[in-house]
Order: structure tokens, then sequence, then C-alpha cells
């Protein structure tokens, strides 16, 4: 084992849950009943389909790379071989940065969720146990990170599985009561209501329920096989999606009016009003809050987990691409960079530190910067995989040599980086429509692209990078990208 090297211990099954268990988390369990009461059913379900299809466009994008080209850096090391090092030094320290807020984030839902079963005891201490633990399951192996997050995303599979079974046997009656059939998709301004804004305005939404899926790319790096691996979690995941949200979002629209007041606040300090909650009540379920609740805990320990591995792999590969002090690079026996793992932790319990003081303002600012960074992360994807395949025909290489083809090149890309595009501008539209131009909500909403920006030029300038010549682009697998 040298120094400074990972281990490939993530089996098959261990990336297809990765990938599904990445998009499967709060945003379909709690935000989904805010999305259909803003645009009604069908305008929350063609904002969602929107969505998927961008999704499905980009992991096929990413899944092409990876299994070419497996490394832990992802995105920052093909934005590094295939557009410009400053580019790949910005897309690296931004997700760093985007999944370390993300813990924080996690800490503070974790210690919500507990306050459901026992409201006496102090939210610190379980957001510390909830720390610890996730420290040390990344701090075991790869393997225990993998196993892991193989039960927390197949405890949210079966719930979804079992949402669906229980919704259809409802609409038609066969449970909790009569059949509802359409009448909620007719009632009043549904299906869409709110026009075309509001539909804008849940794509945000969805945006942000399906960040996490591009999780495989960086597990590729420590995966047994990736060629074939890889592949086969890339095609399972646009059917999975497709299952679980798009399906469920139906059936709840079905099932529950979206002028329904339960679906308006849907946030973690009230699981009592998760549209799952609500539906698995009308269908007789008692113990349905405290059933949920469960899963929302997992949910959110599991996204709390992955974003733990997700930016320990990215500090590492910014160390070893010479992007970050070298001292992130060194690895433990079992192949874990623990230097950047305990930095990680750290960050993250720091930002959680500053929810508790000053009414949580910095929090504020942390978390909204990191909103945008799976966006961010999501464009350089796009880019990365346009410029990836004209290089490939540049060096005059066969497309045969890819172990995974994205189908419909260069639509997927073109259309990821547009909808991207849309989804940035637009986080925050309403700030500009008023009478007045709301400053103060514009800052908070887009503070992460000039971070971003200055990350990136400030780098470009100093180190005067350029643009790589697709003849030149860099395809080997050296040491230093695994």
């Amino acid at each position: 084992m040298s120094d400074n090297q990972l281990q490939r211990g993530l089996k098959a099954r261990h990336l297809t849950m990765i990938a599904i268990g990445g998009s499967i988390g709060t945003g379909l369990f709690l935000a989904s009943g805010g999305s259909i009461h803003t645009a009604g059913p069908g305008g929350a379900l063609a904002a969602y389909i929107a969505i998927s299809i961008m999704v499905y466009f980009l992991m096929t994008s990413l899944g092409e790379m990876a299994a070419f080209m497996p490394v832990s850096g992802s995105f920052s090391t093909y934005a590094t071989r295939f557009v410009d090092p400053s580019l790949g030094f910005a897309l690296g320290w931004n997700y760093w940065y985007n999944w370390a807020i993300t813990i924080a984030v996690e800490l503070s839902a974790a210690a919500l969720i507990m306050k459901y079963w026992l409201p006496d005891v102090p939210s610190i201490i379980w957001s510390a146990l909830f720390l610890v633990l996730m420290f040390v399951i990344n701090a075991l192996s790869v393997k225990s990170f993998g196993e892991s997050e193989y039960w927390f995303a197949l405890i949210k599979v079966i719930t979804v599985i079992v949402f669906i079974v229980i919704g259809v046997l409802m609409i038609f009656g066969i449970m909790g009561g009569q059949a509802v059939g359409f009448t909620n998709f007719t009632k009043g301004e549904a299906p869409f209501n709110g026009g075309f804004m509001a539909i804008l305005g849940v794509f945000m939404i969805a945006g942000f329920s399906f960040q996490g899926t591009e999780l495989v790319g960086v597990a590729a790096g420590e995966s047994e096989n990736p060629a074939r691996s890889i592949p086969k979690a890339i095609r399972q995941i646009f059917w999975r999606i497709l299952l679980f949200y798009i399906l469920a979002i139906l059936i709840i629209g079905l099932l529950v009016p979206y002028d329904n007041p339960n679906l308006i606040s849907g946030d973690i300090t009230n699981i009592a009003i998760s549209p799952f909650t609500i539906v698995f009540e009308k269908a007789g379920f008692a113990f349905a809050a405290s059933v949920m609740n469960a899963v929302i805990l997992t949910s959110v320990l599991s996204a709390g987990n992955s974003g733990m591995y997700a930016s320990t792999r990215m500090l590492w590969v910014l160390a070893k691409e010479g992007k970050a002090p070298k001292w992130f690079a060194k690895v433990t026996r079992s192949g874990v960079p623990i230097n950047s793992l305990i930095v990680t932790a750290l960050v993250g319990a720091l930002a959680f530190l500053s929810s508790l003081f000053g009414e949580g303002a910095v929090y504020v600012w942390l978390l909204n910067a990191s909103g945008m960074s799976g966006f961010i992360a999501w464009l350089g994807i796009a880019v990365s995989h346009y410029r990836f395949r004209k290089a490939l025909l540049a060096h005059g290489r066969d497309l045969s040599e890819l172990p995974y083809r994205a189908k419909w090149f260069p639509f997927g890309p073109i259309f990821a980086f547009i909808i991207c595009c849309v989804v940035i501008v637009g986080q925050n539209y309403t700030a500009f429509t008023g009478e007045a131009i709301d400053w103060n909500g514009a800052m908070v909403s887009y503070i992460g692209l000039p971070l971003f920006l200055v990350v990136w030029l400030v780098y470009k300038f100093s180190k005067k990078t350029k643009l790589v010549p697709l003849e030149k682009v860099d395809f080997s697998m050296d040491e230093n990208t695994h």
C-alpha cells in the first residue's frame, strides 16, 4: 500500500445504491408537498420531469467519462484535463465546500428530527453524536461507507415502493375509503396552479432535490470494476428516478388536494405534514408519522455521511494534483484520506456551531452559498463531457473504446448546460420583480456565483492557465489520478 493511494472497495451494488440514495431525500419526503401546493399537481409534475431529463443527461455524461477514466476527483480532474486547470481548481474547491456545509445542514436537521421523540434532550448532543457516527463510518474504510450507504438507501427505496403500492390501491378505492381517481387534478386551479412562474419556482426545488446523484462519479475511483459497475449504475438511475420521483409526485397529486393547508410548510420541524405521512394516515396507518420520522432521519444521516465522503475525496484529489496542501493527501492503511476527513469534519462542525450563534445569520449565508454549488458542479460536468468527446475525436480515438457511451451527444450536455444556467440565473428571480429590487435577498441567493468566479479567476491569472488544446488533452491514467 503506497503512502497516498485509495482502495477499490466499492462493489456494483454499493455504486447503484449510492446513485439512487443520492437523489432520494428530504426533497422527495418533505419539499414535494410544497411543490404541489405552489404549482398544482400538473405543474409540479412538469417541473420534476424536466429536471429528471436533465439529470439523466448529466449522469450519462458523467458515466461516460467515469467509466473511461475512473478517478476520485471526478469532475474536478475532468475539468482540469479537458477544459482548463483553473476550472478544475474552482470546481474542486466549490464541491468540497458544498458538501462540507451540507454536513452542517444535516446535523441541524437530525437534531430537529430527534426532538419529535425526545423533546427535552439538547439539540447539540444529538448533532455531536451524529457527527461522531459519520466520522467513524468514513474513517474505518471505503467499504464501511459503501455498506452504510447501501442500507440507508435501501430503507428509503423500500419506503417509496410501499408508498407507491399503497397510493395506487387508494386511488382505485381498494384502501382508505372511496376511489379518488383524477378529482384532485381537475379541482379549482389544478392541474396548473400559478402558471409558468410557479412552475419555474418548483424547477429550483426539483433541482435541489436531485443534487447528490453525481456522487457516483466521485465513488468511481474506489469501485472494484468501474468499467462494468458504473455503466450499470448509470443505466438504472434514470428508471429509478422516473419510478421514485415522478410516480410518487403523481400519487401525492392525485391523493392530496393541492390546496390542502398541510402541504404549505413542508419542513423538518413538522414531520406530521410530510405528504407521505398525510397519505399513510389516510390509508389508516396510525403510526405513520413516527415511521416517516425514522425514514427521514436515515435520509438525513445518509446525506451527511455522503457529504463527508464526497468532500474528503475531493480534498484528497486536490492535494494529489497540487491544488491543496500536500498534507491532505495522506492516506491510512485502509485507504482513507484521514487528514482530509478530519478537516472536513471540523469545517462541518464549525459551520453547524455558527447556526447556534447570532441568530444563525452566518449559517444562512453559508447555506445559500452552498446551494448554488451543486448546479455549478453540474455545469462543469456538461462542459467537461462536451470537450472530452471532442478531444477523443481530435486524438483519432474510436468511440468503441468507451466502456459506456452517452446517448444523444451533443444534445445531452448542451441541454443540461442550458437548464443548469436557467436554474442558476432564476435562483431568486422574485428579488428583481417587485416594485423595488430586494438587494439583500438577491445577495443571499446569488453569493455562491461570485465566490466561484473569484476562486476560478484568481487561480487562472496567478497560474496563467489556458484552455487545454483538444489535441493536447491527457487521457492517461497515471498513479496521480488514483
